[in-house]
């Protein structure tokens, strides 16, 4: 999922004292696996067309990224590796779409969505820290017309409503 900004799997560096996001360069470090823990990366690195060192690399920043935000979590989904709020099917951008939709009003999405005001600011915290790749996710979502989702989705259908006399 890529229109043009950054998304997680660039190596973003969050500097937390000066609260912005920098690019960075890499850093070799060597590890050691248990052989069925290097075999399973190298399956995983195959299915998603990345190399093992690539794979690994995104593993370690997924786990650095749920362990500095709560109700985080990394899923696959149609437009690749995305962050979730935990015990949800809503990824972060769509939780953004739905604070824009309140004008920030997170109490409101809280109760729209019938959620504690906690994970709602999960989302919220994620978004800003990590706003390009949310801004990416939107524009994508913006983008989607029904011929794009009917792709997707053949069984999606418009939905027109009609006003009652």
């Amino acid at each position: 999922m890529r229109s043009g900004g950054m998304n997680y799997n660039d190596y973003n560096v969050y500097n937390e004292e000066r609260n912005v996001m920098k690019t960075s360069r890499s850093m070799v470090l060597s590890m050691r696996l248990p052989k069925e823990s290097g075999e399973r990366l190298k399956r995983m690195a195959h299915r998603h067309g990345w190399t093992p060192s690539d794979a690994s690399a995104r593993l370690i920043e997924e786990g650095l990224r749920r362990a500095e935000f709560a109700f985080i979590d990394f899923r696959d989904s149609a437009a690749g590796r995305q962050a979730y709020i935990q015990g949800s099917t809503l990824a972060v951008w769509e939780v953004a779409m739905l604070l824009r939709s309140y004008r920030g009003n997170a109490v409101a999405v809280a109760a729209h969505l019938r959620w504690p005001e906690a994970k709602v600011r999960a989302a919220e915290h994620y978004a800003q820290v990590f706003s390009e790749e949310i801004e990416d996710a939107l524009r994508e979502n913006d983008a989607a017309d029904l011929k794009t989702l009917k792709r997707m989705l053949p069984q999606a259908t418009m939905i027109r409503h009609s006003a009652k006399s």
